[in-house]
């Protein structure tokens, strides 16, 4: 399927930027009589085939939501041993993406998390920050809400500084004091689990998104479901608000 793919790129294919909300862990721990740690730790197997597909097939930029803002309302035992599973992942695959020539970035409110894993997670982005092949960017500790807010007060501080005037303020200047400053906006959504929802993450970033939602549970999601979202954004027509026609008029 991947020649598929590449037949009928097109302007927009495959996507720049790529981002996942990997849920049903939980639920596909439950289905096969587990604990919901083991469940997450199953769902580690399939990031690892997802990072080397969409390198592989030129996607510049991947963003995989592992854990909200929201999140931190869990059991305190599942969110022990959350972080613990992240950080032995971290540490784990560092050394396979650096070798890949993979980029790791980080966003979210990494403050909130614990010095151990904060030291992890700068290691990373210093050891892998020279490597261009993609950027994968992981959203931890991160909400939607959180980003636009921590924004607004960026901006509302410089403002009181007397840095920035309140008139010059556009979408660019927004834009630019979320988290996701650096990156282009999301062309592609793939959610697992079934659910139909955003749950709160990168809000202002899939303005624009197509959304592809899969009835697999994350731990079963395989670069076949991969393919076919990529074939379904292959087969849309991306307007940006313009009509059929005018863009039509633009591709010619």
């Amino acid at each position: 399927m991947l020649a598929s793919i590449k037949e009928n790129r097109g302007k927009h294919l495959p996507p720049r930027h790529l981002a996942v909300i990997m849920d049903g862990n939980g639920r596909w721990a439950r289905n096969h009589g587990i604990s919901r740690k083991e469940g997450h730790s199953a769902g580690i197997k399939p990031v690892i085939s997802l990072v080397e597909r969409c390198a592989t097939i030129g996607i510049e930029v991947l963003t995989l939501f592992a854990f909200s803002s929201e999140n931190w309302r869990r059991p305190r035992e599942e969110v022990l041993g959350l972080m613990s599973l992240f950080l032995e992942a971290l540490n784990r695959q560092v050394v396979e993406l650096e070798e890949k020539g993979i980029r790791l970035c980080f966003v979210g409110d990494i403050e909130s998390l614990t010095p151990v894993l904060k030291k992890a997670i700068q290691a990373a982005e210093k050891r892998t920050q020279g490597n261009r092949r993609m950027t994968l960017v992981v959203a931890v500790a991160y909400g939607g809400r959180w980003d636009i807010t921590r924004g607004a007060r960026l901006l509302a501080e410089k403002i009181v500084a007397g840095k920035l005037d309140p008139e010059s303020i556009d979408e660019d200047l927004v834009s630019a004091s979320l988290a996701m400053a650096e990156f282009p906006d999301v062309d592609l959504l793939i959610r697992t689990g079934g659910e139909q929802r955003l749950s709160n993450f990168l809000l202002w970033n899939l303005a624009y998104s197509e959304l592809y939602f899969s009835e697999l549970l994350w731990p079963d999601f395989s670069i076949s479901e991969l393919d076919q979202a990529l074939e379904l954004y292959a087969s849309r027509q991306r307007r940006f608000g313009q009509t059929s026609d005018q863009v039509g008029a633009i591709s010619c």
